[in-house]
């Protein structure tokens, strides 16, 4: 980690589609907090807000390259219904691991017909463009059990 990434940054933001559709907003909720430079958000996106002040509000718009990236058809695949667990309840929407370590690509479950379920390891997001209207609502050094820990704390230390 650099100096400069030492800061962690606070902000609410809504993200709209090419169509204008929100797809995700932190309106009623409290600001998102991340510690820059970590990975926690969107590389493109933390460059543009690390020299932000408090206050400041900005409309940034990312290529599918700088988002989720493109859609890759490899990922798009059909097994077959034994393939999962006994019991599980495989219907469109269903999020799982493709193995048991956390860093495994997640999948989920498009379509099922009969014996076949067609799953997509690609983000929900991949292959759109992506319009963020942030407003930045904290901008401060991280405390050393931030920069120990890799991530933000919320208000008094606490993980959110």
């Amino acid at each position: 980690m650099t100096a400069e990434n030492t800061k962690v940054i606070g902000f609410h933001y809504t993200l709209k589609n090419d169509a204008g559709e929100v797809l995700d907003s932190s309106e009623g909720h409290d600001p998102m907090l991340y510690l820059a430079g970590s990975g926690q958000i969107l590389p493109a996106l933390d460059l543009v807000m690390q020299p932000l002040a408090v206050g400041e509000k900005k409309s940034v718009s990312l290529t599918p390259k700088d988002g989720y990236g493109e859609v890759d058809p490899a990922l798009k695949q059909n097994i077959k219904l034994g393939q999962f667990p006994p019991g599980t309840d495989v219907k469109p929407g269903l999020q799982f691991r493709a193995g048991s370590d956390p860093r495994s690509l997640m999948y989920r479950v498009i379509n099922v017909l009969g014996e076949e379920v067609f799953i997509d390891g690609n983000h929900p997001l991949a292959g759109q463009a992506l319009h963020f209207d942030i407003e930045i609502t904290e901008s401060r050094e991280a405390t050393e059990d931030e920069l120990a820990h890799g991530h933000a704390h919320g208000p008094g230390g606490h993980h959110h």
